[in-house]
């Protein structure tokens, strides 16, 4: 009987730090506790400016199980890691950062649920050794996306887990040029697995998450997901109208009882404007969001443009 083959994905940028050691880690621990099955670890690189893909190339010298895709460019941080999962050729598929963020033991637990038959196993995060105030943020977040989104959501959810080889042909068949991989799993994953887990400190290195990416991941599901930002638009405008129409009629009718001692001023005209105007340019703005995703996802551009593979053969090659 042929053993099972599990693939590890590692997306990477600007990881020299970590990914001798990850690598070492992952190998040990199929060495160890995983000996009854085959395994491929994956490193997608995103066009790291730093040593990774020289460190990735000793690497991948040294043991063929190990491949790496080396992107021509940084294509983002949803890109690079599903189109990784798209081009792995394992029974199924285990995503996990670079940073040691995600413990790699939990690795042994997510098989385990795998052949208990579940086609999705993940890990949620329910506590952090992040920063507090981070947490408490992401905590909201993910609540309010909960709350709004038409479809379920996973909170503290950030990619970490393993699928099953049906997941990764469904996500091959979508044809999505701006996926969000946690939505999709929430969306149209097989019955799932959820296991709780401490998120722990990065290893080494710094973060690559700065206010743009973390907005950029908030807007992509808010405008995949919800519609609550052009409801509240239609809402608002008409509730301000209402307001400002009831105003409108005390003034004419304060106007006509006192015409000589009422005096209006212009003061609540300034601020009705001002008002209506802020409250324009921010619908203006999330109107704004649903219309850039829209038009990245009808431009259909590719997901990654790769310029390198290293241990990949021919019959390993996938969309």
């Amino acid at each position: 009987m042929d053993m099972k083959k599990i693939s590890i994905l590692v997306p990477t940028y600007n990881e020299e730090e970590n990914v001798a050691p990850l690598s070492e880690a992952i190998v040990n621990l199929f060495s160890a506790e995983l000996k009854d099955y085959d395994y491929e670890l994956v490193f997608i690189d995103n066009d790291s400016r730093d040593n990774t893909r020289s460190l990735l190339r000793e690497i991948c010298a040294k043991n063929k199980r190990i491949k790496a895709i080396f992107n021509v460019k940084n294509f983002g941080q949803f890109n690079s890691p599903y189109y990784g999962l798209l081009q792995t050729t394992g029974d199924c598929t285990v995503l996990l950062c670079a940073d040691f963020q995600d413990p790699v033991e939990m690795i042994v637990d997510f098989v385990r649920e795998w052949e208990n038959g579940y086609k999705i196993v993940i890990g949620q995060k329910t506590t952090s050794r992040e920063n507090r105030v981070m947490y408490f943020l992401r905590s909201c977040y993910y609540k309010m996306i909960k709350k709004f989104s038409d479809v379920e959501q996973i909170e503290h959810f950030t990619g970490f887990g393993l699928y099953d080889r049906e997941f990764i042909s469904v996500l091959r068949n979508l044809d999505d040029p701006t996926p969000f991989l946690r939505g999709i799993v929430a969306e149209l994953g097989f019955r799932r697995k959820q296991i709780p887990y401490e998120q722990q400190r990065r290893r080494a290195g710094k973060t690559h998450n700065n206010f743009m990416r973390l907005y950029d991941a908030a807007m992509l599901s808010f405008t995949s997901y919800t519609k609550i930002g052009l409801r509240m638009a239609t809402f608002i405008g008409g509730g301000i109208a209402m307001v400002s129409f009831c105003i409108a009629l005390v003034y004419l009718v304060l106007k006509i009882i006192f015409w000589n001692r009422f005096v209006a001023g212009t003061a609540p005209i300034l601020i009705g404007m001002f008002f209506l105007g802020a409250v324009q340019l921010l619908f203006i703005g999330l109107v704004g969001e649903y219309i850039l995703s829209i038009n990245q996802r009808i431009m259909k551009r590719p997901l990654v443009i790769e310029e390198e593979r290293i241990n990949y053969d021919k019959e390993d090659e996938r969309c």
